[in-house]
């Protein structure tokens, strides 16, 4: 028996997944109605349980993805000068969602040293870079790592040219069909999920960077486009935290109040992922993943320190922001509620222990 394994999808344009894997079977030789009942048995067990969005519809997530983050980013960026970032939903006091905000940060830095084990000399070399590049041009000490990366991958034959695509993302729209059971089962769920596990940590994000924006908008923002793109694939905006917090930092203009000039370039940004999703992510596939992991870890360095500087520093709270920090890094998930919102509620009741502790 001889088998291929492939990194990316290679659809069939036109063809569902279902059909997709459904041809396999069918060129094994396996009569109609069998090869749909194993297509779907291997497609469940992959945890892909909507067989029937096609390539075309996977392009229109992106698009729609894409230009709901860049709006929901740039206007507010714009009217209020300040960095607001929103992103796609992915399944306390300050100091405490501080924490939180730290655990989450932490695992992109942990994995961009991690990833020296699959290509030492790779990594090495960007942090050489890195290093060098924030000793004497700390501004684009990222940019320039990012180049002379690309430039060793380019050098040593390791870019996946196979996996480049450069079609433009289109716009499918899907007519929308409700249900008590979708809505009990789908829509209440993530909109939980969505809730505690993404817009807490954005909400955190902007708490311990000192930005006093208004949140509620900025939600009822994010709540609107969703709606509006969702009969085209964006199935839940909202409020991030990673990406906010590293526009938020002083890596990101030494002026504070100049910080919004970062959320509006990564508005522009998502704007153009949407518009070229598909050549976009296609570059992506096409980098080396030692590559991706490193760059992003290197540059949420600055962010992870400020972090958890700002939640330890003080005596008082710090064993709840600890505590909120380590649950986080865990990765626990519950109810299908992520570990960020469980390290906040782990935090705040250890805080209030002690604090009752002290009251006695």
């Amino acid at each position: 028996n001889v088998a291929l394994l492939f990194q990316d999808f290679y659809l069939l344009e036109g063809y569902t997944a279902l059909e997709n894997v459904m041809a396999a079977f069918g060129l094994a030789g396996q009569p109609l109605q069998n090869a749909q009942k194993q297509a779907k048995a291997l497609l469940e067990r992959v945890e892909m349980k909507r067989f029937n969005a096609t390539p075309a519809q996977l392009s229109s997530w992106m698009w729609a993805l894409g230009i709901g983050m860049g709006l929901c980013s740039l206007i507010p960026s714009v009217l209020l000068k300040q960095p607001i970032i929103c992103a796609w939903s992915t399944p306390g006091a300050a100091l405490l969602a501080t924490a939180s905000v730290a655990g989450v940060l932490t695992r992109f830095g942990i994995n961009a040293f991690g990833a020296a084990q699959t290509d030492l000399a790779l990594v090495l070399l960007m942090l050489a870079c890195y290093v060098a590049c924030k000793r004497f041009l700390p501004r684009y000490a990222i940019p320039l790592t990012l180049l002379v990366a690309t430039l060793w991958v380019l050098a040593h034959g390791q870019l996946n040219t196979a996996a480049l695509q450069f079609d433009l993302a289109v716009p499918e729209f899907v007519m929308p069909a409700f249900s008590l059971a979708a809505i009990v089962s789908l829509a209440l769920p993530l909109f939980i999920v969505t809730m505690a596990s993404q817009n807490l940590p954005g909400v955190a994000a902007i708490q311990a960077a000192g930005y006093p924006a208004p949140v509620s908008k900025m939600m009822s923002l994010t709540g609107l486009m969703t709606f509006i793109l969702a009969p085209f694939g964006a199935f839940a905006l909202n409020l991030a935290a990673i990406t906010a917090a590293i526009c938020m930092s002083p890596s990101a203009h030494d002026d504070k109040a100049k910080r919004y000039t970062a959320s509006i370039s990564a508005a522009f940004f998502y704007i153009l992922v949407g518009t070229f999703g598909t050549a976009v992510a296609s570059l992506l596939i096409a980098f080396p993943k030692p590559l991706v992991a490193c760059i992003a870890g290197l540059a949420l360095l600055g962010t992870i320190g400020n972090a958890l500087l700002v939640a330890l520093q003080t005596e008082k709270h710090r064993e709840a922001g600890l505590i909120t920090f380590l649950v986080v890094m865990s990765g626990i998930t519950l109810g299908g509620i992520g570990a960020a919102f469980w390290g906040v509620v782990a935090g705040v009741l250890v805080q209030w222990a002690l604090s009752k502790k002290d009251a006695v």
